[in-house]
């Protein structure tokens, strides 16, 4: 361990990851300064507020005196005091562990970068930092004595975008800021001359498994999600309900936890299908342009317009929309006669308005953009080509095919698109033909011999890379350089997700920036499930891990409510930049993908 003057940890050295610092480093990561070191933090009081960087006086009436002693493990205890002659009330209380969780390149997340994977579960808390390669020891933070029942994130917005997740923040509570959040939290009483303790342990473990044992769960919690009206158990406790949504269970000892009752799978399908065709169609505007799919503000009840904003558009991800009806179709599920005017019409839509003659397929039918988006591509031609399988019209197939040729000709072979293995896979199946599999053959030698360094895409690096590039592994004729780079990339796959006790967080990979770019609220911060975790489902069932692809699957339908309505993201933290959290967005947009790629990819 490294300390700053003021006693604060700076970095923690393990001899297997000698580049790896685990904390943000002042200097190198720009944004981050002595303001978040490790253990500063605030308070929030009915007599005031403040912040701190070290022991002494927080406001008026609270004092904070901070131990630290380093062996093995570094063992801390933080003692908050109203030395006041009246009863404070503290609605936030909060820690910085400013954990380097940052995307400043694939090679530097591999090497110097941690997943920050956070469980603040009330007595039983605790959090990971789990090197981003998936490889070496694990360094890891537990409560044992107090409790944490919320975190927020700080240094989150447009100053450092997306491929940086902010400060991390722990709090004893933050009721203050959010009282409902994570369950409900209750303000910190401290009486005239009181105390409170929390008592941190922080150290290097062998692997994730060793460090969840010595966190000492107090009880074992399996499956966190099922049918409603199927029970879950949860230590011995049998949880069950006939309603649909997330529900908080307390545990024996002060912790809780929250689990997932869904209604069956086709039942949702349908009802969100009635949903889609109700709400997301713009019926005003012209032919063939009404049979487009857009948002939905389910605070308004209306439409979102584009605005200038790619995604906003009528293409790109909304493609989760028509391809979900399809699904649909495919089975006999929901009412044919109404999805397949809705199919057609949107297959019109997209020949005038979104694809070109030539195959290039653009963001939307009015969205300017100086470049092919590629990731579209392939979102299109498996529209296509299912299309070519319901309806029969040999159109729709070459139309498939011309899209998947016309991406590799603008340079797909040097990206790792979303769902591109797939396209190819079903529409060679359909054609017979072999051209777009050496293609793909190629595109995966290509990416098994980049090791660490692969290009940027809309992030510098995050699992909507790594996902997609497992699948590819996965697709190509077994090579040693695609086998090797096939674990490789599971390895750092993996790595993503946490092993938190939490539907919205077990196995649901890191993704902090979504909400900003899909949803209404605009905000940045953690979305815990992102439609997009589900290509970790995608990716498992390639290489055999049905079991953990099913519950990534069934999570989110966290996203999805009893009517059918839906969220594009719910913000996990309590606050992101001081703005309350643990909240759905209003926009309905493109969370569709969770379905439409679980029905794909399960029978």
């Amino acid at each position: 361990m490294k300390f700053h003057d003021d006693g604060a940890p700076a970095r923690f050295f393990h001899p297997d990851l000698p580049e790896h610092p685990f904390l943000l480093q002042e200097g190198d990561d720009r944004w981050h300064t002595a303001a978040h070191r490790w253990g500063a933090g605030f308070a929030i009081t009915d007599r005031g507020s403040g912040r701190w960087r070290g022991p002494g006086r927080v406001t008026g009436s609270l004092t904070l005196e901070v131990t630290r002693s380093a062996g093995e493990r570094l063992l801390e205890t933080y003692t908050w005091t109203n030395d006041s002659d009246r009863p404070l009330t503290i609605g936030s209380l909060a820690i910085s562990l400013p954990i380097r969780d940052v995307y400043d390149s694939a090679a530097d997340s591999l090497t110097r970068a941690c997943h920050a994977h956070v469980w603040t579960g009330g007595a039983w808390s605790w959090v990971l930092a789990q090197p981003m390669s998936g490889r070496g020891p694990v360094l890891g933070t537990i409560v044992r004595s107090g409790a944490l029942w919320a975190y927020s994130i700080e240094s989150r917005g447009s100053h450092t975008s997306s491929n940086v997740r902010g400060h991390l923040m722990v709090h004893v509570t933050d009721h203050a800021r959010n009282p409902s959040a994570f369950g409900g939290q209750l303000a910190l009483v401290l009486e005239p001359g009181g105390s409170h303790v929390l008592e941190l342990e922080t150290g290097f473990h062998a692997s994730v498994a060793e460090f969840l044992e010595a966190t000492r769960p107090p009880v074992a919690v399996g499956s966190l999600v099922a049918e409603v009206g199927t029970p879950l158990l949860v230590g011995s406790q049998e949880i069950v309900s006939d309603t649909h949504g997330v529900k908080y269970v307390d545990i024996a000892g002060g912790s809780r936890t929250a689990v997932l009752f869904h209604q069956p799978r086709r039942e949702l399908v349908e009802r969100r299908i009635g949903r889609i065709l109700a709400d997301h169609r713009p019926l005003e505007r012209a032919e063939p342009d009404r049979h487009a799919f857009l948002p939905y503000d389910n605070a308004t009840g209306l439409t979102q317009t584009a605005n200038g904003w790619g995604d906003w558009t009528d293409g790109a991800e909304r493609l989760a929309m028509p391809t979900l009806l399809q699904q649909a179709r495919l089975r006999g599920w929901g009412p044919q006669e109404e999805i397949d005017s809705a199919l057609h019409g949107w297959a019109r839509f997209a020949r005038h308005r979104l694809v070109s003659p030539d195959g290039t397929v653009h963001r939307g039918s009015d969205f300017p953009e100086r470049v092919p988006r590629l990731y579209n591509f392939p979102w299109m031609a498996h529209f296509f080509a299912d299309q070519y399988r319901l309806y029969g019209e040999a159109a729709d197939l070459e139309l498939a095919a011309r899209i998947l040729e016309r991406a590799y000709a603008l340079g797909a072979e040097n990206h790792l698109l979303i769902g591109l293995p797939e396209a190819v896979r079903l529409v060679t199946s359909l054609r017979g033909d072999t051209a777009l599999t050496e293609a793909l053959q190629r595109h995966a030698l290509h990416f098994a011999g980049l090791g660490t360094d692969l290009p940027s895409h809309e992030v510098n690096y995050e699992q909507s890379m790594v996902a997609p590039l497992v699948t590819l592994l996965a697709s190509a004729d077994p090579t040693p350089s695609t086998q090797a780079a096939l674990e490789r990339a599971v390895r750092w796959l993996r790595a993503f997700g946490g092993p938190q006790p939490h539907v919205r967080l077990r196995d649901i990979g890191i993704r902090h920036w979504d909400g900003f770019w899909f949803g209404r609220h605009r905000h940045y911060g953690d979305v815990f499930p992102h439609y997009w975790s589900v290509l970790t489902a995608v990716a498992l069932t390639q290489i055999g891990d049905a079991g953990t692809a099913e519950a990534i699957f069934r999570a989110n339908l966290a996203n999805f409510f009893a009517d059918g309505t839906a969220t594009c993201a719910f913000l996990m933290p309590s606050c992101v930049e001081g703005e309350p959290g643990h909240r759905s967005d209003p926009l309905a947009n493109d969370q569709d993908w969770a379905l439409t790629l679980w029905l794909r990819h399960s029978p």
